[in-house]
């Protein structure tokens, strides 16, 4: 069970990438009062959670009434985890994240009386529960034989969900300590563990699809 555990927590620690959007959060939620910034934090975490749990136990239910399997979904999730691993490997996504949080931003800044709403778009979604998140919390489910199993990986999800929120609330320091050199190193190590993992989703898709081993 810790083993599944820490399975569930890594993947989801590469997907979400709490150290990631936390500098993203304090991006959006700048020159706002901090009972605003509390609003933002705990609202788009618990959207967030929302979503992740509706996959989690939907998402199978989903895939028949669309007749999709879960091997080839085990297969697209995997191919669209190791899209992400390139992306963080070469600072694509984080590129991404900036330019939506300036479209945001300036957004906001036509209309300086109004604080912006940011907790479901862009935060709670695609930035915290994103593609990558739904996938890999789905994959995780499916391939949970017990409720004991299952509780290990919503549990593994919900770690990353506090460091998500502890995150946030404490955003500007944690900015200011990490820097742009600690975040970078982060992200690609967690890069080169997320296509490993990736790769792991495609291979067991493969197997179950061809019916190997």
């Amino acid at each position: 069970m810790l083993e599944l555990f820490l399975a569930a927590f890594v993947t989801f620690f590469v997907v979400i990438d709490p150290p990631g959007v936390a500098p993203m959060f304090a991006t959006l939620t700048q020159n706002t009062p901090r009972s605003w910034q509390n609003k933002m934090a705990f609202k788009s975490v618990g959207v967030a959670t929302i979503v992740l749990i509706g996959f989690a136990f939907g998402g199978q239910w989903l895939l028949g009434k669309l007749h999709v399997s879960l091997d080839a979904f085990r297969l697209a999730g995997g191919v669209l985890l190791f899209l992400i691993a390139v992306d963080m490997l070469f600072e694509k996504r984080t590129e991404r994240r900036e330019e939506r949080n300036e479209k945001v931003l300036a957004e906001a800044q036509k209309h300086p009386e109004r604080f912006e709403d940011v907790s479901v778009f862009p935060l709670a979604i695609p930035l915290i529960s994103g593609p990558g998140a739904i996938a890999s919390i789905m994959l995780l489910f499916a391939q949970s034989k017990s409720v004991a199993e299952q509780a290990m990986v919503l549990a593994g999800a919900g770690a990353n969900l506090a460091l998500c929120l502890i995150g946030f609330l404490l955003a500007g320091p944690l900015t200011r300590v990490m820097g742009a050199t600690l975040a970078a190193m982060i992200t690609r190590i967690f890069g080169i563990i997320l296509a490993a993992l990736a790769a792991q989703f495609i291979v067991d898709g493969v197997k179950g699809a061809f019916g190997i081993g």
